[in-house]
């Protein structure tokens, strides 16, 4: 028998919520000069940043960039300037000198100034003459005033972190600049072996060696800007042409030769020999060779890698190779000049070959005349590269100078300076000076800097 049934339940029905309805109207325009949104939803949990993207090469000139003047510092009433007639003269021992305004763009070239030296602290640049500054203007201007054969000084400045040695660096180029010499620097040799820049096979070359174009044309395209007197000089010996992949004039200045390699790679690396084979003939002016981070450049190997996957050797760079040949002597200065190396303790690898080669020279140093020099011994659980022995051995000319602190007398010029300039608020007396040149370990520039400066209130 069918009995009716009636749809009842006394249990309460689910009540799902409807589905968000989506947005379909228009998103407002923004104002003219003003962002609607720095980021933008990708998917649930990520975001996509909506800022600008910098340019290549952007991140590398910010960086690099250095700032030479200040607005806000006070300016030092009776700065004398560098010049050629006082660049050795003791009395200026313990002043802080100007770089004359001409010679920055100069230094700015040759990439001699250093983001560490906290040259945006003062209104102008300047450098502090020291003990050792105006003994290397003696030498540079005695190997100017030489008549015939000059001199040929090689030389690698060691020392402790902050100790002054690149600065060193920017004062022999400084003074060589002061004496019309020509003067090439290598800013970095981190930058020529880290493996950042192209590089090829230099043909028929035995053993194999590699060039870096880019490398030399952006050197190539700094000379002329670094050395003025390049417009005056013409080549002096007619180019072969065979040996050139483009007609060169006879009669062409070196600062247009200079700009023709800058102006493309392929050809920077023989325009690039030619230039130095003419700056070396007779009658030229002297010449200073510079590089920065020696380690980097005598370290096992390099970032690049040969056609057989091996690395590379920072000898087998063209460029490097053409500079360990001036600092070991194998190739002679015939107008004389300096070959300075600059070794780095804050950014820099451990070279043991490095290290024993300027032990040994430093011990040769202190040996009285006539008495055998002492050797370092070899530690047998480290391998040694005779090619970087070689370039340093002992006898070959290599000088070692060590960069110690300043004297108690050039710590006070300079923070007598920085007092003028408006960074020191305290007095300037004996007891101050006394306890900064304590802190700072004996006067190492660096911590005086931090203690004197960096540690004002």
């Amino acid at each position: 028998m069918y009995l009716p049934t009636l749809a009842f339940s006394t249990s309460p029905s689910f009540q799902y919520p409807l589905p968000p309805k989506k947005s379909t109207g228009v998103k407002p325009i923004p104002r003219k000069g003003m962002r609607s949104s720095y980021v933008k939803t990708k998917s649930k949990g990520q975001t996509e940043s909506r800022a600008r993207r910098p340019a290549p090469g952007e991140r590398k000139a910010q960086r690099k960039r250095i700032v030479l003047s200040n607005v806000n510092a006070l300016a030092v009433t009776g700065m004398q300037d560098i010049s050629a007639e006082n660049m050795f003269d003791r009395r200026v021992e313990g002043h802080v000198l100007g770089l004359p305004g001409g010679m920055v763009d100069q230094l700015r070239a040759v990439e001699a100034f250093k983001t560490t030296q906290g040259w945006g602290l003062f209104r102008r640049p300047g450098t502090l003459m020291r003990r050792e500054t105006t003994d290397l203007g003696r030498t540079i201007a005695e190997i100017s005033e030489q008549e015939g054969s000059r001199k040929t000084i090689r030389r690698v400045l060691v020392g402790e972190k902050g100790s002054g040695k690149s600065m060193m660096m920017l004062q022999a180029m400084t003074f060589a600049f002061l004496k019309g010499w020509t003067v090439i620097n290598l800013p970095e040799a981190q930058d020529i072996t880290i493996g950042h820049t192209p590089y090829q096979p230099l043909p028929s070359s035995s053993p194999p060696s590699y060039i870096q174009p880019a490398y030399l044309a952006n050197l190539l395209r700094n000379l002329p800007t670094a050395n003025p007197h390049l417009e005056n000089l013409q080549l002096s010996q007619q180019p072969s042409t065979s040996d050139l992949p483009i007609p060169i004039p006879s009669n062409i200045s070196l600062a247009r030769l200079a700009s023709l390699g800058a102006s493309d790679p392929q050809i920077a690396h023989p325009l690039f020999t030619l230039l130095i084979s003419d700056l070396l003939s007779p009658g030229r002016p002297p010449v200073f060779l510079g590089l920065d981070g020696l380690a980097h450049a005598m370290q096992p190997a390099t970032g690049y890698t040969a056609p057989n996957l091996k690395p590379i050797h920072p000898y087998d760079l063209m460029i490097l190779n053409w500079y360990f040949s001036f600092l070991s002597g194998t190739q002679p200065l015939p107008n004389g000049g300096i070959i300075m190396a600059a070794t780095s303790q804050s950014n820099a690898p451990t070279v043991p070959s490095l290290d024993l080669a300027l032990s040994d020279l430093e011990g040769a140093i202190q040996t009285p005349a006539g008495q055998p020099a002492p050797r370092t011994m070899k530690n047998p659980f480290f391998r040694y590269d005779e090619r970087v022995l070689s370039t340093l051995a002992v006898g070959k000319g290599v000088q070692v100078q060590r960069m110690r602190g300043l004297s108690k007398e050039e710590t006070r010029g300079l923070v007598e300076y920085w007092a003028k300039s408006g960074m020191v608020r305290e007095k300037v007396s004996e007891g101050f000076v006394g306890e900064k040149w304590a802190l700072s370990g004996g006067g190492v520039v660096g911590e005086l800097v931090r203690a004197v400066v960096g540690m004002r209130v």
